[in-house]
């Protein structure tokens, strides 16, 4: 499954967390970290909702850009 997974930058390196896996969250010190460490929980996450009999929610956010005067 693919997930969508919003990616900050902190005072301290980065945060993420994921729309569709409430609960679901990770941080590095680094962008390629949390992005590591984000596929780490969402894969931990994922199997203990299945280990508890939970439904696994399908990813169904999206993005995208828009362009705005300032």
């Amino acid at each position: 499954m693919r997930y969508l997974v919003v990616i900050e930058k902190t005072e301290t390196g980065f945060s993420a967390f994921s729309p569709d896996l409430p609960g679901c969250v990770a941080t590095g010190a680094t962008r390629e970290e949390t992005e590591k460490n984000m596929r780490a929980a969402i894969a931990f996450h994922v199997e203990g909702m299945q280990q508890e009999g939970l439904e696994v929610p399908r990813p169904r956010s999206s993005s995208t850009y828009l362009d705005v005067s300032a």
